[in-house]
């Protein structure tokens, strides 16, 4: 395809994600998330989007930028959702950065929410720009690789990698703080303190909102969906997460918002996507040099 932007590939940098504008039918938009060069090897996390037009994008238009750029290869974030009122999140990464995480002057460790155009909700909690960045929906997270929006309630959900242990599973709140990285149900990898401090598990700390799951070995999780096919009808309303270094795809059965069991599925590879098909197989694609898809139907 021509028309997509220079993309910054380096690390964990590169095209993040693809949407399709809720109306593509109609108006042909996609909506691409990238690690975006700046100036002097700098990078972040941008959202931009074009029409598709006989293989090309045309009018092509970035509608946000993670500020501010900066020096380094990892936590870029990145997945786009629309939410069924039309607006987009867009899940960012703390850059590797950790306190940043904790300032709504910038939006390192943040999930961002704006409208199809770049603009902001005018019921975002910092629309106004009093306390924060007009675009952030909520902070303090670490690099979220997982969201999708749950159709039973209309209502985001996100998997975030923590560090040594700690992945979180969190139903983002407008203005809360989710703790990173004052908090964390996992550990440095150099297992040394950070700030002088080991950093103490989430419910020392009321003031920040807490994960509804979390994975001590980690999962590594990147991809989402909430499956709805007949094809696996035993599956139907349950969240189905890739994981890269658990190497499985993760299911959850939920009632409602609460989780009542997990079950693995080792595959033997790095899941970087999951998707479903229109005939109920989910579709799954690795994380491997030769990358793969995979195709999973009852029996397979």
């Amino acid at each position: 395809m021509t028309g997509v932007p220079e993309v910054w590939a380096r690390g964990q940098g590169g095209l993040l994600d693809v949407a399709l504008d809720p109306d593509f039918a109609e108006n042909r938009i996609i909506y691409l998330s990238f690690a975006e060069p700046g100036a002097d090897g700098t990078a972040g996390t941008a959202v931009a989007r074009g029409r598709l037009d006989e293989g090309r994008l045309v009018d092509f238009e970035v509608i946000f930028r993670q500020q501010p750029k900066i020096d380094g290869p990892n936590h870029f974030g990145s997945r786009l959702a629309f939410a069924p009122d039309g607006t987009l999140f867009v899940t960012l990464g703390d850059r590797f950065q950790f306190d940043p995480a904790q300032n709504t002057a910038n939006t390192l460790g943040t999930l961002v929410r704006i409208a199809p155009d770049g603009s902001i909700p005018p019921d975002n909690p910092f629309a106004d720009g009093a306390g924060g960045v007009a675009e952030i929906w909520s902070y303090g997270h670490r690099n979220i690789e997982a969201a999708a929006i749950n159709p039973a309630s209309g209502r985001l959900w996100i998997v975030e990698m923590g560090p040594r242990g700690g992945d979180e599973l969190n139903i983002p709140e407008a203005g809360r703080n989710y703790g990173w990285p004052v908090v964390s149900w996992g550990r440095h990898y150099d297992g040394e303190p950070y700030n002088g401090a080991n950093m103490p598990d989430p419910p020392t700390r009321p003031e920040f909102a807490d994960a509804i799951r979390h994975w001590t070995p980690v999962i590594s999780p990147s991809g989402m969906i909430f499956y709805s096919g007949d094809a696996f009808s035993q599956w139907r309303g349950d969240a189905l997460i890739g994981g890269l270094s658990s190497q499985a795809l993760i299911r959850l059965d939920l009632d409602g918002e609460s989780i009542t069991g997990e079950n693995r599925i080792e595959l033997g590879a790095r899941i970087r996507e999951v998707e479903q098909g229109a005939e109920g197989a989910v579709y799954l694609l690795t994380d491997e040099a030769d990358g793969k898809i995979l195709r999973l139907t009852p029996g397979s």
